[in-house]
C-alpha cells in the first residue's frame, strides 16, 4: 500500500471511531439525573420518560442498622432488583442511608475508629448483598442544626464536622473505588456546619458527587417569606461549596416535585413594600424546635389538603415568577397564605441561570413519584437537561 492509501485507510478509521463515539454521545445524558425514589412515593413513569435518569438512590435505610456487627439483614421497602427493573439499562441504582431526622447513627458509627469501620463493613456488606452500585450517604447536618438542634446544642455536635469526613475516608475504602458514593447536603449556609475550606477537600476526595439540597431553603426557622428553591439561593449554595473546594462538575442542583406554604402575618404583610421579605406567623417553637402547624407542603401525586385547597388553586392560577430573586409564588392576602414552588417553566429557567453560568455536573430532584402521574416536572427537567446538554456539545 501507498501512502496515499494509507493516509486514506486511517483517514476512514478515525472517521469511524468518531462516528462511534459521536453516536455514543448522542444516546448518553452529558449531564448526571439523579432521581430519589421513595418510600412514600414508590412510583415511576414508563421507561420511555426516564431516558435522561443516570442514578436512582432508593430512600432510605436507616443508618442504626450498620452499628451492629453482627448485622445480615438490610430492611429496605423494596429491593435494588426491582427498582432497577423499572428503569434503563445501565441506570445506577443506589441505596440512599439516613435522612432528615435520621441521625442518631450516624454520631454513634462516627464516634471512634473501630465504630467508623464497623459501619462502612456493613454497609459494603449491605451493597453487596443487595446488588446496589454504591450508596448516597444522607447525614444532611453534620456537626448541628438538624431537627433536634434545640434540644442538643450545636456545641454537642461540633465533634461530628472532624468525624464525618473520617467516616466517608471508612466508608470509600470498605466500597472500593468502582462504587458509586455520594453525599445530600445542606442547601442553606446557616446549616453548612460541617463543610467549610478545610473539610470539603477530604470529603470530596471520596464521593463521586454532591446533591446540594436548594429546596427547603425557606422553612419554620425562618421569619420572613422566601423562595423555597429559589434561584438567587440556589447560586448562593452552589456558589459556597465551590468556593470551600468542590469542583462545579462534582456538584448537582436539587429540585423539588412537592410544594410548600406557609401563614404570614396580615398586618405586617399588607404593609410591606413587596410580597417577598414579608412577616410571617411564628412557625417554630423557641423553647423545643417543634412545627408549630402554620406551614406545610405536599407533592404533586399527594392529594390537596382541604384547609388550603382553595387558596392553593388561586396560588396555581394567579401566581407569578419573580423575576430577581428567581422563583415562582403566590402570597393569598384573604388566607394569609405564601405559596412557594416550581411551575415547569421555573424548573427549566434553573438550566440558564444555574446549571449552565456554573457549569455544574449534574441534577436531581425529590422525589421522582413525588411528581405521578403527571410527571410534568420531570418532563421539564428532562427537557432542560437535553437542550443544555445540546448546548455543551455545540461549543465542544
Amino acid at each position: 500500500m501507498d501512502m496515499t492509501g494509507a493516509r486514506l485507510s486511517w483517514s476512514l478509521v478515525l472517521c469511524w471511531i468518531t462516528l462511534i463515539m459521536a453516536t455514543e454521545t448522542a444516546a448518553k445524558p452529558s449531564l448526571r439525573s439523579i432521581m430519589y425514589f421513595t418510600g412514600q412515593h414508590p412510583i415511576a413513569p414508563p421507561i420511555d420518560q426516564l431516558a435522561q435518569v443516570t442514578h436512582v438512590a432508593i430512600a432510605f435505610m436507616s443508618p442504626g442498622v450498620f452499628n451492629d456487627p453482627a448485622r445480615s439483614e438490610w430492611p429496605l421497602f423494596t429491593t435494588v432488583d426491582q427498582v432497577r427493573a423499572q428503569f434503563r439499562s445501565g441506570t445506577k441504582i443506589m441505596v440512599a442511608i439516613g435522612g432528615w431526622g435520621d441521625t442518631h447513627g450516624f454520631s454513634a458509627a462516627a464516634l471512634t475508629e473501630e465504630t467508623r469501620k464497623t459501619f462502612a463493613k456493613n454497609v459494603a456488606k449491605m451493597v453487596r448483598a443487595t446488588g446496589a452500585d454504591g450508596v448516597d450517604v444522607d447525614w444532611e447536618y453534620p456537626g448541628g442544626n438538624g431537627e433536634d438542634y434545640k434540644e442538643v446544642p450545636n456545641s454537642a455536635k461540633a465533634w461530628e464536622i472532624d468525624a464525618y469526613p473520617l467516616l466517608l475516608d471508612e466508608l470509600r475504602a470498605a466500597l472500593g473505588p468502582e462504587k458509586v458514593m455520594s453525599a445530600a447536603v445542606p442547601g442553606l449556609r446557616r446549616d453548612m456546619l460541617a463543610f467549610t475550606p478545610e473539610t470539603i477537600p477530604k470529603i470530596m476526595r471520596n464521593l463521586d458527587f454532591l446533591n446540594v439540597m436548594t429546596y427547603d431553603m425557606m422553612n419554620r426557622r425562618d421569619t420572613v417569606t422566601k423562595h423555597h428553591t429559589g434561584v438567587q439561593l440556589s447560586l448562593e449554595a452552589v456558589d459556597t461549596y465551590i468556593a470551600n473546594g468542590a469542583s462545579p462538575q462534582d456538584v448537582n442542583l436539587g429540585f423539588a416535585f412537592y410544594t410548600k406554604y406557609f401563614k404570614t402575618d396580615h398586618e405586617a404583610c399588607s404593609k410591606a413594600a413587596s410580597p417577598v421579605g414579608c412577616p410571617t406567623l411564628l412557625l417554630e417553637d423557641p423553647q423545643n424546635g417543634a412545627d408549630l402547624g402554620r406551614g406545610g407542603g405536599f407533592s404533586w401525586h399527594d392529594g390537596i389538603p382541604e384547609n388550603v385547597a382553595e387558596s392553593f388553586s388561586k396560588a396555581l392560577s394567579q401566581g407569578v415568577y419573580d423575576d430577581r430573586e428567581g422563583g415562582y409564588y403566590y402570597l393569598d392576602t384573604k388566607e394569609d397564605i405564601w405559596w412557594t414552588f416550581d411551575t415547569s417553566e421555573a424548573v427549566k429557567q434553573k438550566f440558564p441561570l444555574i446549571v449552565e453560568k456554573r457549569r455544574l455536573g449534574g441534577v436531581f430532584a425529590w422525589g421522582l413519584g413525588e411528581d405521578a402521574p403527571a410527571f410534568q416536572h420531570l418532563a421539564a427537567l428532562n427537557e432542560g437537561l437535553v437542550e443544555y446538554s445540546s448546548g455543551r456539545k455545540d461549543e465542544l
